[in-house]
């Protein structure tokens, strides 16, 4: 069975795994389970994810360039090593700043 997760047990890194697309989001799972999943995703200039919730808690981690987040018509700028942890349930929308890619790691509630 092939899996769009990255190789277990092989040195990688963030950064260089995932490229950007013009006008676009790419995405790529590092790991999907049913508890949760973290996701790669690369974010051109202006693009972003409108408001919405889910049923996760999920963390963002900045790999490189700058975006805005909003949780519950809240504002933070985030820059690259920065995070910030978007709650269940909770309405939240992103938007890159510049060119900008993200570890998403949304762990599911029991």
């Amino acid at each position: 069975m092939t899996t769009n997760e990255f190789t277990k047990g092989k040195k990688f890194s963030f950064d260089d795994s995932i490229g950007y697309a013009d006008k676009a989001v790419v995405s790529k799972h590092v790991l999907k389970k049913d508890s949760g999943n973290i996701t790669l995703f690369a974010f051109d200039k202006g693009e972003g994810l409108s408001e919405h919730t889910t049923p996760f808690d999920a963390l963002v981690l900045v790999v490189d360039g700058s975006a805005e987040i909003i949780i519950d018509g809240e504002s933070t700028i985030l820059g690259a090593s920065e995070s910030i942890i978007m709650p269940a349930n909770i309405p939240h929308a992103l938007k890159a700043l510049d060119r900008f890619k993200m570890v998403l790691t949304m762990i599911k509630s029991k």
